[in-house]
């Protein structure tokens, strides 16, 4: 199994370091698993126009590549004007419909106000849906005050929804890789 962490920014590093706690809880739980991580400031993204996938950039292509070959994912992103980051629906407008379709998701974001959490419930909840994925229902939203300056978490109930993430994401997985659905 392969279990990819999204950060979905290009700025900040709270997304990434809630990837990354969640990838070592799921490795704790299952050390079989390969965990990969696709950090979007790594990335030149283009902007989707509805060009073929095979006209966008190599860094594009990569990061499309890296998606559809995972089989569960982490996805996290800072809270912005009450939303997703822009890239990060970018990204989710460059993927193919196929693309992670009957494969689990969990929810990770950051944010500035304690309401930000209703970003997961109410604008990536529905996009995963529109993709037919499956959700776990464990997500991690973090205040900026569950964070030391180093940026780890150090907030213990946050901490805590960090591990049932990391052991929701693997175990759903495996439940499901022997549903099959109708193509």
């Amino acid at each position: 199994m392969k279990l990819l962490g999204i950060s979905g920014t290009i700025i900040g590093v709270k997304p990434i370091s809630i990837v990354e706690a969640v990838l070592k809880e799921a490795q704790n739980y299952d050390p079989t698993i390969t965990t990969e991580i696709l950090d979007l400031t790594q990335f030149n993204m283009e902007f989707c126009d509805g060009r073929p996938i095979t006209e966008y950039n190599a860094d594009t292509k990569k990061m499309i590549e890296m998606i559809e070959s995972a089989d569960c994912y982490i996805i996290a992103t800072p809270i912005f004007q009450a939303s997703l980051t822009g890239v990060l629906k970018n990204l989710f407008d460059l993927l193919p419909v196929s693309a992670l379709r009957n494969k689990v998701i969990g929810f990770a974001a950051t944010g500035g106000t304690y309401q930000h959490y209703l970003v997961v419930e109410n604008q990536l909840k529905p996009i995963a849906g529109y993709f037919k994925s499956y959700i776990t229902p464990e997500y991690v939203y973090a205040h900026r005050e569950h964070f030391n300056n180093r940026n780890e978490v150090i907030d213990t109930e946050v901490a805590a929804r960090i591990q049932r993430l990391g052991i929701q994401i693997v175990q759903m997985t495996n439940a499901l890789k022997h549903v099959v659905t109708a193509k």
